[in-house]
């Protein structure tokens, strides 16, 4: 029997007001701030769209009691949408201040429409944030993968690496050496396969595998953990070294190096909570 969890009030409350917060934020971002057609402004709208168009829906389906016929595991599928949506509502409270208000001549129309898309994308991250909070899951508590501290990690590590694709892609800076594409492939490889195991527990297909799902994480953790390891040395080293070096923005490539390392150790917090999961409970 699939597990359902029931939203507290405070859990309502808090959903209600990222619903209203991203809202609030595309609808001024697309009437009065004009960054149509501007990448980056795309960008933010598509992050504050995409949240509360996932809010939304989980409000509706939990208000009308639709959860046991959603093709999901709704003891995932929430959490994971909360954590998605912090981690890009906080990308474009970042991203819109910088690209459309710093260093920007605007009349005070324009400026006013573009401060109260970033106020409200900040209150929206803020949020999603205490969502998280309020739906992980709690020590001794029966939760789905995703609400546990593993389950968090996947979706940070994927976001990660998302932001790596984005660095690394304009210009390209990782086809000059072999040791770089090797890097690109960690990158990818850890990609797939922890978004595969977010797909997998939203869509509780994690039986499906041919062992244990535990074992499973704790064979890909040790290789994801290696794989980052070499990363996090390969890549500074042939990118700032003086006889590998091809050039490229150095903002760029030091960001690629401090979000590898920072990925490594997500891979290496998960491998250590997967481990725990197999040896300690075992």
């Amino acid at each position: 029997m699939p597990l359902i969890v029931l939203s507290t009030p405070r859990l309502l409350w808090v959903r209600l007001a990222a619903l209203v917060f991203t809202c609030v934020a595309f609808s001024v971002a697309a009437h009065g701030a004009w960054v149509h057609n501007v990448s980056m402004g795309d960008w933010c709208i598509f992050c504050w769209a995409f949240s509360f168009t996932c809010t939304l829906l989980v409000l509706l389906v939990e208000q009308f009691g639709l959860q046991a016929r959603a093709p999901v595991s709704w003891s995932n599928f929430p959490i994971t949408i909360a954590c998605y949506a912090t981690f890009l509502c906080l990308s474009a409270s970042v991203i819109f201040p910088v690209f459309f208000i710093k260093n920007q001549r605007l009349n005070d129309e324009v400026r006013g429409y573009r401060i109260t898309s970033t106020v409200f994308s900040c209150l929206a991250t803020v949020a999603y944030m205490g969502e998280v909070s309020l739906s992980k899951a709690r020590p001794g508590e029966v939760a789905g993968y995703m609400a546990t501290a593993p389950g968090l990690l996947k979706v940070s590590q994927t976001f990660v690496a998302c932001v790596i694709f984005i660095l690394v892609s304009e210009p390209v800076s990782y086809n000059h050496h072999a040791a770089l594409k090797w890097c690109m492939a960690v990158y990818c490889i850890c990609f797939i396969v922890s978004m595969a195991v977010v797909v997998m527990c939203v869509g509780e297909c994690t039986g499906l595998l041919p062992i244990s799902f535990p074992k499973f994480l704790s064979i890909y953790g040790i290789l994801a953990v290696i794989m980052y390891l070499s990363a996090t040395i390969i890549w500074p080293v042939f990118q700032f070294e003086k006889q590998y070096r091809y050039g490229g923005q150095d903002s760029k490539l030091i960001t690629v190096s401090v979000l590898t390392a920072l990925n490594f150790l997500l891979y290496l917090a998960d491998l250590a909570y997967s481990a725990r999961l197999v040896f300690v409970t075992a």
